[in-house]
């Protein structure tokens, strides 16, 4: 079971961290997007499925908009179900205010919030059973989920932005290696991709996997792969 439980964390993680570095077609839009994935075993069959979603809302007519991403995995194997729903709220500059984590990995369980406090430059992360935890950060710090879609935009304007440590609980160093480019199947269909070679690193932990990207506008996130124990494991886009 604690291979599950790594595969389910690993996968998610990675999925919220990748980006390209091919030049833009046209400036990408996130209104409203959701994007449907599969969770997929060595062995080709599927593990689950997992929802990534982005929107905006406006507190008043003068407001600026408050930008809104969610993450959502259901997955399982006969006696052990995961189950994790994470959510950012972030600026339009793609500042993050708040996080939450609310995962279930059979008996395991984590709910926390992070929140940012730019003008004291922390963030304050708060567990359901009552602890604390305070970290000192940049005035505009990124969770994973905000930063992925920071990092979409500003590849959509034609900018590359450099590695950055970012916030998933702990904070972790993420680093990107162009790889390649690589053909693979979604739906049945032969498209172009970039495949990077990622590593990230935490205070207790680290892990180097492939992560592939379509050449579309939006940059989206078509394939992770990560090597495990068990064999590799792999999330990808479902249309």
């Amino acid at each position: 079971m604690k291979y599950l439980l790594r595969t389910s964390y690993w996968l998610i993680f990675s999925l919220v961290v990748f980006a390209t570095a091919a030049p833009p077609l046209a400036p990408a839009s996130f209104e409203n997007e959701q994007l449907n994935y599969s969770l997929i075993w060595p062995s080709g069959l599927t593990l689950g499925e997992a929802t990534m979603t982005a929107s905006s809302s406006r507190a008043g007519a003068d407001a600026s908009p408050q930008l809104h991403f969610q993450f959502d995995l259901d997955g399982s194997i006969p006696g052990f179900a995961v189950a994790d729903r994470y959510h950012s709220n972030a600026s339009p500059q793609f500042c993050s205010a708040e996080f939450t984590r609310d995962v279930a990995h059979g008996q395991k369980k984590t709910d926390d919030k992070t929140t940012f406090d730019p003008h004291n430059g922390t963030a304050t992360r708060r567990s359901a059973g009552g602890g604390s935890t305070e970290l000192q950060v940049p005035q505009c710090s990124r969770d994973a989920l905000t930063f992925l879609y920071y990092v979409r935009h500003e590849l959509s304007e034609g900018r590359v932005p450099p590695a950055e440590t970012v916030y998933w609980g702990a904070p972790y160093d993420v680093h990107l290696q162009l790889a390649g480019s690589e053909t693979i199947r979604i739906a049945d269909k032969l498209v172009d991709a970039d495949r990077y070679s990622v590593s990230v690193r935490g205070p207790s932990s680290a892990l180097s996997f492939d992560m592939l990207f379509l050449k579309d506008a939006a940059r989206t996130p078509a394939l992770v792969r990560v090597p495990l124990p068990l064999g590799t494991f792999s999330m990808q886009l479902a249309k």
